[in-house]
């Protein structure tokens, strides 16, 4: 699925509810937060599953290497 372009839209399905995956947006990749367990139900730390998160990660005391490891599941486009 990595060749996968989500729009905006489409990755506003993937908000980690009702069992559904938890994914997110980072300067134009979209990464798969499901198996973490702080993203279940659409919230961590204020950031929200289904969102391009790129300004909120930037401005964040923990950076982007909160995101290392996390599986790459397509594109933002």
């Amino acid at each position: 699925m990595a060749d996968k372009v989500f729009t905006l839209a489409e990755l506003a399905q993937y908000d980690g509810q009702d069992g559904r995956p938890a994914y997110f947006a980072y300067e134009g990749q979209v990464y798969d937060a499901s198996s973490i367990p702080n993203w279940k139900e659409n919230k961590n730390h204020g950031n929200l599953a289904g969102k391009d998160i790129t300004d909120a990660l930037k401005h964040s005391p923990h950076g982007v290497g909160v995101i290392e490891g996390l599986p790459v599941v397509g594109t933002l486009g």
